[in-house]
């Protein structure tokens, strides 16, 4: 298997060869571990995908059930399937886990290491509160955490309806900031721009990540948006 040398700290992204996964680049401690497959490594809806990712994990994943809302769970007492979008856990080598092909992944790590969680913010789970519903259910103050925002599509690729605008602005007025008109009743929405703000409101300071595009990064990514397929990557995070 195909991987990029280093370690769980350093950014697979910047290795000179198709990585099969990324890990975030942020100060969390050494006992956090997280990843973000590619295309490389194969669907993560498949059963040879989960095997491969399943070799780079401590313990099988706690899939869910993504339903693009704001269920949180916690990850050791979870149920396989459990119909959540996020999940959380205290315990070594509870794998909490989310799948996304254009929806973002946000990943969680307290900076002592107490607690890691995910949430699969999609505009609908973002819009509703997935992620304040995480930093809620992480039980530690939000100044402690650390956050990076895995790959999502790109605001350039992201063209949404006057409708989830509209939701946006309901949620909260200072989303107008992340949208960009295109067309009559058209915008491009940067779902990073969204996420930042709602992390700085929960009190979520040191944000990294971002930046990405799966829409326009087909060799590394896939996109429901580009290519109408159901592949997807995962994004995981556990304790060591």
């Amino acid at each position: 298997m195909r991987r990029c040398p280093g370690t769980w700290r350093g950014s697979s992204k910047n290795c000179g060869m198709a990585a099969e996964f990324l890990t975030p680049d942020w100060p969390a401690p050494d006992r956090v571990r997280a990843l973000v497959t590619t295309r490389s490594l194969g669907d993560m809806k498949s059963e040879a995908g989960r095997l491969q990712l399943r070799a780079l994990l401590p313990a099988e994943p706690v899939w869910l059930r993504q339903v693009h809302g704001t269920g949180v769970v916690d990850a050791a007492s979870a149920s396989a399937g459990t119909a959540a979008d996020a999940s959380h856990t205290r315990e070594k080598n509870t794998v909490c886990a989310v799948l996304a092909a254009d929806c973002m992944p946000v990943l969680l790590a307290h900076d002592g290491g107490e607690v890691v969680g995910i949430a699969h913010a999609g505009w609908r789970g973002l819009c509703a509160g997935v992620i304040e519903a995480t930093i809620a259910a992480m039980g530690v103050p939000a100044g402690r955490i650390l956050a990076w925002l895995g790959p999502a599509i790109g605001p350039a690729e992201y063209e949404v309806g006057e409708e989830v605008r509209a939701a946006f602005l309901l949620r909260d007025a200072r989303a107008e900031s992340a949208f960009t008109p295109t067309r009559p009743g058209h915008w491009r929405l940067d779902l990073y721009a969204v996420a930042r703000q709602r992390l700085a409101a929960s009190g979520v300071a040191r944000v990294s990540g971002g930046g990405y595009s799966t829409a326009a990064d087909a060799s590394r990514f896939f996109s429901y948006r580009r290519d109408k397929a159901n592949e997807r990557m995962a994004a995981a995070i556990w304790l060591a």
